[in-house]
């Protein structure tokens, strides 16, 4: 079974551009997948059908050449079974496990108390 790799693009990114480099690497038209959501600016996704690790990261280079803000690497799951919702639902997940960065945190370490230096 192949795996698909999906990637995440700004709104308003040039999807022909795209395509034509996918197709230009050797991907055929129904290896990928384009998801355009007509109306809303939320990012949108692409989805690419892989055999191995260096196709993987080929498409990922390319992929990133175009401006992907992230992308997600599904194993066993075919470009057939890879509609918007199952992918969207993958990516969520797989944000929900990831540790993200929190803010640096100060800790205060203990103090003495008072010292010889306080006067009443």
């Amino acid at each position: 079974m192949s795996n698909v790799l999906a990637g995440i693009f700004n709104y308003g990114n040039d999807y022909k551009n795209l395509e034509a480099d996918l197709e230009q690497s050797g991907f055929d038209n129904s290896d990928y997948i384009v998801y355009l959501n007509e109306g809303s600016h939320a990012p949108q996704l692409v989805s690419v059908a892989v055999r191995d690790a260096a196709q993987a990261e080929h498409a990922g280079s390319i992929f990133s050449s175009h401006g992907a803000l992230k992308t997600y690497l599904i194993d066993n799951m075919s470009i057939h079974q890879a509609d918007y919702q199952t992918v969207k639902r993958f990516i969520d997940s797989h944000n929900r496990a990831e540790i993200h960065n929190s803010p640096d945190v100060k800790i205060k370490g203990a103090t003495d108390g008072m010292d010889s230096e306080v006067r009443f």
